[in-house]
């Protein structure tokens, strides 16, 4: 008897089933993921009505970069080395107040660079004083500094029709 030769067979793989176990895993991982759900804005609430500190009317150190290179302190001209004998005394009183540092559009990179650099001193020479084991010179640092972006000031200016930063020596 003799034995024919069987036609080859092409090698391939049932993709069918495949599709299948992937399907199930698709939904197995559905099913066990756990979906956070937002549950509103989180407000960090005063904790005590005698700790209520008082407000004051000047509630952000303005800090004003002009084209020529010029800087203004909440509206009053003043030199790069003046700027933490002024700032100082405000952040001891309240040491989350926010230093906003503008720069126009036109002004050099360095004058800018030269104001934050010094906005940096306090923290980085207490801190090297507390690593010789001395006491802080300063004893307070800025720790809140908001550069405002073009794009920022371009969308204040959209909403409301004017340059805050503008307006804010004008009045």
């Amino acid at each position: 008897m003799k034995i024919g030769r069987s036609k080859d067979v092409p090698a391939e793989i049932p993709t069918s089933s495949m599709a299948d176990i992937a399907f199930l895993l698709i939904i197995f991982f559905m099913v066990t993921a756990v979906f956070s759900a937002t549950k509103g804005l989180e407000f960090k609430l005063p904790s005590n009505e005698d700790d209520n500190r008082p407000t004051e009317t000047e509630e952000a150190v303005f800090i004003q970069v002009a084209a020529d290179g010029s800087i203004s302190v909440d509206c009053k001209p003043m030199e790069v080395s003046d700027i933490l004998d002024y700032l100082g005394p405000k952040l001891k009183r309240d040491a989350q107040k926010p230093v906003i540092l503008y720069t126009d559009p036109f002004a050099s990179y360095q004058s800018m660079i030269s104001v934050y650099d010094v906005l940096l001193v306090p923290e980085r020479e207490d801190n090297l004083l507390r690593e010789k084991n001395l006491p802080p010179k300063y004893g307070w640092k800025v720790k809140n500094i908001s550069v405002p972006t073009q794009s920022e000031i371009q969308d204040y200016i959209d909403i409301f029709g004017y340059n805050p930063f503008e307006a804010q020596c004008e009045s």
